[in-house]
């Protein structure tokens, strides 16, 4: 970051490549195309065994495709597409079915039987692998009572509230014991107060069985509350990756600054209608605080520091993954260079991040 300009560095890509747990998902510059039009544009990808990845973009981004390409319904026209440490890309259909099943899937509009009940519809994959009827009754029963449904084996769909059936999704997607669960929008047709309580579902699923789970979404809160690490998907291509703390702390892309502006603090209006650019009187800096940095007297150690008097215009802290997140609006004396250039280096010694971002014009 240039902290007198606000533009930033060269984006650094983290793949989590480095990582010592075994992954259960890698792409590898994978590309896809349909007739001129780029779906994926070398994507690489990696998940960790026991890991919950936010896999997160607008409309069109490519995260159906990469879906997809993940269970062999698509074929990428380059790169590399693992699964649970197996290759996919070169397999026949007949190869890919038990792979598939180590695949489970939930969906935004639950995709269950409504003819079947819900023991039915759990069962479904378990009877499909050949499961006989003692082992797939035990295991229904097993999975309605992990989902909070142990009572409504005997309903059907129709019976069930919205929330109630994602369960069962949830539910059928655990049957055959997958080493993966692709979770696709599967809380966009909820409303706040279900999606929370599905979340939180898949959290706990998630630490009970150290199962792996691929969140794919269009909304950062459900990235923010359960995802370990997210991966920004724009235009077919990872634009950015990292630890959910990290990317809310500083995000780094265009499309990654647009899709956390709901959950950042910004300048009031009033105020950010009076900015020039340059220096002046009252020079505008926006700092990011993150951990232990947002517990200290910042203020007072500038002013002890260096002599320079800042005032807190707005902002305020936040915990991402247990970490204090913080975006504060001060107010600093631009007029005089050098003090103001020894501000910024103190301010840059103690802070994630610091841009100047102008100075407010006094009203005549």
């Amino acid at each position: 970051m240039n902290a007198l300009t606000g533009t930033f560095d060269p984006l650094t890509i983290d793949p989590s490549a480095d990582s010592d747990e075994p992954h259960v998902v890698r792409l590898n510059a994978v590309t896809k195309r349909f007739g001129v039009t780029a779906a994926l544009d070398g994507v690489s990808l990696s998940i960790r065994r026991g890991e919950v990845l936010g896999l997160i973009g607008r409309s069109g981004a490519g995260k159906s495709t990469l879906i997809r390409c993940l269970n062999g319904l698509e074929r990428p026209d380059s790169g590399d597409v693992e699964v649970d440490g197996r290759s996919i890309v070169g397999l026949s259909e007949r190869e890919l079915q038990p792979l598939r099943r180590r695949i489970g899937m939930i969906f935004q509009h639950f995709n269950l039987l409504s003819a079947k009940t819900v023991a039915d519809n759990v069962a479904l994959p378990l009877k499909i692998e050949g499961q006989k009827r003692a082992v797939r009754r035990a295991r229904v029963a097993e999975l309605l009572d992990l989902v909070g449904l142990a009572d409504k084996g005997d309903a059907y769909p129709a019976q069930l509230s919205g929330g109630q059936k994602q369960r069962v999704g949830i539910a059928r997607a655990l049957a055959a014991r997958p080493a993966l669960l692709l979770s696709d929008e599967a809380t966009s047709a909820l409303d706040p107060e279900t999606t929370d309580s599905i979340l939180s579902l898949l959290k706990d699923i998630n630490r009970a069985l150290d199962l792996t789970i691929l969140l794919i979404t269009h909304e950062m809160g459900a990235v923010r509350a359960i995802a370990d690490r997210v991966a920004v998907l724009d235009g077919g291509r990872i634009v950015e990756q990292g630890p959910v703390w990290r990317v809310f702390a500083t995000p780094r892309a265009a499309t990654t600054r647009s899709l956390l502006r709901a959950f950042q603090p910004s300048l009031p209006e009033a105020l950010a209608a009076r900015l020039v650019p340059g220096l002046g009187r009252r020079s505008v800096l926006k700092v990011v605080v993150v951990g232990d940095q947002a517990r200290e007297p910042l203020l007072a150690e500038l002013a002890l520091a260096v002599g320079a008097r800042a005032s807190l215009l707005h902002g305020g802290v936040d915990t991402v993954q247990g970490r204090a997140v913080g975006a504060l609006f001060l107010e600093l004396d631009g007029r005089n260079e050098t003090s103001f250039a020894a501000a910024l280096e103190f301010l840059r010694q103690r802070a994630s991040e610091v841009e100047a971002l102008g100075h407010v014009v006094d009203d005549d």
